[in-house]
């Protein structure tokens, strides 16, 4: 008898070879559902619980845990890439250092976006700029509901981060990944050396900034450990199958399952940064989510 499971996952390779049945889930029945885009469906999870098991964000994850949201971290990093190509600007603007961003307004989509998360960090460990002395004009609200911002968010009426750019209604603004080279096709980082500084954080730190990670619900994992431990297990199996169609890129190795001290510091680094920009107002308990985590790689 199989145990029935739906399951929320985004389309990359390395999520390919469960969702088209190449590496089965042994005595699960997977339901994998689609959401495009997918931000809509993180906020179902926190607030509703929608889905067994979820792709989720870091900064989702850290708000949802204060929140006492009952899910549980597997130790799974599904996209993942530095972030200092993500602080852009109209190309037609005249040059803007970071440090000049101090009382200006900087269009992020959510101030509970992952990517701003890691971009504030790096402002403020790289060019001391904290992130209340910037006012962060948002287009969407946090995926976690009980999460009030702080006094310097500010909500616009505007759709997307990058019209709040045209307008210059903002000085600069952060974008995710995928709209990096969507409609934020064209602007201009505000490090000019991106790559390189991307590079020399992760080596300060040990670790690539994941992304997205995996979450299990609590009643889900009690009820039917196997069945989840079936997933880790089948979708491990799938990243190391797919590793020659990452290349050696940041955004390629960042993607990895099982605990390590790559994944630690991440979450270390991660849960510090969210503390020093109030997305969440009570240390990360790191050893809670090791022990947790360490049930996938018994």
């Amino acid at each position: 008898m199989t145990t029935p499971l739906t399951v929320l996952l985004g389309n990359y390779p390395h999520t390919r070879p469960l969702k088209d049945g190449t590496v089965p889930v042994e005595g699960v029945d997977c339901q994998y559902l689609e959401a495009s885009p997918l931000p809509p469906a993180f906020a179902r999870m926190v607030r509703e619980l929608t889905y067994d098991i979820c792709e989720m964000p870091l900064a989702t994850y850290l708000q949802a845990k204060e929140a006492g949201v009952p899910v549980t971290l597997l130790p799974v990093v599904l996209i993942g890439s530095t972030h200092h190509r993500a602080l852009t600007r109209l190309p037609e603007d005249p040059e803007l250092s970071p440090r000049e961003l101090a009382g200006k307004r900087v269009g992020v989509r959510a101030y509970g976006q992952t990517t701003g998360l890691w971009v504030r960090g790096w402002l403020q460990e790289e060019y001391g700029l904290k992130s209340s002395d910037v006012t962060w004009v948002t287009t969407e609200d946090v995926h976690v509901a009980q999460y009030v911002n702080p006094p310097y968010v500010e909500r616009s009426r505007t759709e997307r981060v990058v019209d709040l750019l045209r307008s210059h209604d903002v000085s600069a603004a952060v974008l995710g990944p995928k709209a990096v080279g969507g409609q934020g096709a064209g602007l201009v980082p505000l490090v000019a050396d991106a790559e390189n500084a991307g590079l020399a954080w992760t080596e300060r730190h040990g670790t690539i900034p994941a992304n997205h990670l995996l979450v299990v619900r609590d009643d889900v994992l009690r009820d039917s450990p196997d069945a989840v431990l079936a997933v880790y297990r089948a979708l491990k199996k799938a990243i190391a199958d797919t590793a020659d169609e990452r290349d050696g890129s940041l955004a390629g190795r960042a993607v990895a399952a099982g605990w390590s001290a790559s994944l630690a510091a991440c979450l270390e680094v991660g849960g510090r940064y969210a503390l020093e920009q109030e997305l969440v107002r009570t240390a990360v308990d790191l050893g809670a989510i090791e022990k947790a985590a360490a049930f996938f790689d018994q």
